[in-house]
């Protein structure tokens, strides 16, 4: 499918692309982008083609945030609806099956720092900068700082929230927002190389392994046990569990069937 702000691309090492286009506004979210992102990972999540997701952003920058210029001439409920819009995608990517990497380059501020937050995993370069900065212009980033404070606890979300720093990419990583740092020039081919990896792993391990996670996340501790035996249970019931050990034993290739 085509999309006006957002391009994608399937490699033939199963990794799909969603790259956003909106270079000479960075990247920041419109209601036509919010909702041709969300419908490109429902489409890619969908793609028997695709067992790892990468987003990226076009131009200098990953995402600067949402486009204020949207923000005037509404009422409290047309704000709601609208902010709600802006926040779909990075909520329904703890939904999806695959996982999802962010590759984050220039700038990830506001928004563009929640989705980071939001997506399962993440690559920053080295010289890139994040951060819920809506603080500084009246505003606040209260929807992207959910994700942020499920990665880096109350008091760090607390002043990202409350100072809207821009952070740089190191100090993300020491706060686990990203899960590693590399050279700008190597950052598309490390990012890629990363997903391609994930991606010759069982799919169904993986995708019952992500599920399982984000269900259990907020569950007592013993009943969260109790969940993900039951997952793990589900997942040895399959034919590729039983090719994946077999394989393992034998010194072989597996030969992923996705049953």
């Amino acid at each position: 499918m085509q999309y006006e702000t957002v391009s994608i691309g399937i490699t033939d090492d199963f990794v799909g692309t969603i790259t956003l286009n909106r270079a000479e506004q960075l990247n920041t979210f419109t209601t036509r982008m919010a909702t041709d992102l969300l419908h490109a990972l429902e489409e890619l999540d969908n793609d028997q083609r695709v067992r790892t997701l990468v987003i990226k952003g076009s131009g200098k920058a990953f995402c600067a945030g949402i486009d204020v210029n949207e923000l005037f001439g509404k009422s409290t409920l047309e704000y709601q609806k609208w902010i709600e819009l802006m926040e779909s995608p990075l909520g329904f990517i703890s939904k999806m099956s695959k996982p999802v990497i962010a590759q984050v380059h220039g700038v990830a501020a506001a928004n563009g720092m929640g989705l980071v937050a939001a997506c399962d995993l993440a690559v920053a370069a080295e010289n890139a900068r994040m951060g819920l900065t809506a603080i500084n212009v009246g505003l606040n980033c209260v929807g992207p700082v959910v994700p942020v404070s499920r990665l880096v606890g109350r008091k760090r979300a607390l002043e990202l929230l409350l100072y809207g720093d821009l952070i740089p990419a190191s100090r993300a990583l020491e706060m686990g927002l990203v899960n590693k740092v590399c050279k700008a020039e190597d950052l598309e081919r490390e990012t890629h190389e990363w997903a391609a990896i994930l991606a010759r792993k069982s799919p169904i391990a993986v995708q019952i392994a992500k599920k399982a996670f984000y269900a259990a996340e907020d569950m007592e501790y013993h009943k969260a046990f109790e969940y993900m035996n039951e997952a793990f249970a589900r997942l040895c019931s399959t034919e590729d569990a039983k090719e994946g050990v077999s394989a393992f034993l034998e010194k072989r290739q597996p030969n992923w069937q996705e049953r």
